[in-house]
């Protein structure tokens, strides 16, 4: 399957491309405050147009070579979210990282949990993953919640894992296989 994905009528999950940079500053403003707590203290150029086009325009790129796959959320004309496969290795290993967000009024419709579960087919069918690995701050109940419907198991706790909200951060593991 490959995206555009349907998620819950009206809302749609695709590929960031270019153009994006303007529509991911509004929403990286507009979750400022409810995503700090969950992500790394951002630059004061973080939520500026030129920035969030330069990420569109890397990821976009890295989806190219195949190591990175970057997807948006969005409502209508307005992305109200993000996932994003990053550190895609090849070899044995075929394994990525996962990291998604999502608009502070939208958490707790099932939206992310559908999201996750496309992202995790993308995943198997186009990147030809056999597994893809999560990380939750351990106080993230939502978040673990989110890997666990969209059938993740815990495998681990990583102590001083990230450095989150100003601070290093322990936080739980996750894997999804998705080729046996």
């Amino acid at each position: 399957m490959l995206p555009p994905f349907d998620l819950v009528p009206g809302v749609r999950l695709r590929l960031v491309r270019a153009g994006d940079g303007d529509a991911l500053a509004a929403a990286a403003r507009r979750n400022a405050d409810h995503l700090a707590p969950w992500e790394p203290i951002r630059g004061a150029d973080h939520a500026t147009p030129a920035r969030q086009e330069a990420f569109a325009a890397d990821m976009v790129a890295q989806h190219a070579a195949g190591t990175a796959a970057a997807f948006v959320i969005v409502r209508d004309d307005t992305i109200i979210g993000q996932a994003t496969v990053t550190h895609v290795v090849r070899g044995p290993f075929l394994s990525a990282n996962l990291g998604y967000w999502l608009d502070a009024h939208e958490t707790g419709r099932g939206i992310m949990t559908l999201a996750v579960g496309a992202v995790a087919e993308y995943c198997r069918d186009a990147l030809g993953l056999h597994r893809l690995q999560a990380a939750t701050l351990v106080h993230n109940d939502a978040s673990q919640a989110v890997l666990a419907r969209a059938g993740f198991e815990r495998i681990g706790h990583a102590p001083r894992y990230l450095k989150i909200a100003g601070s290093w951060q322990d936080h739980v593991l996750f894997q999804r296989i998705l080729k046996r």
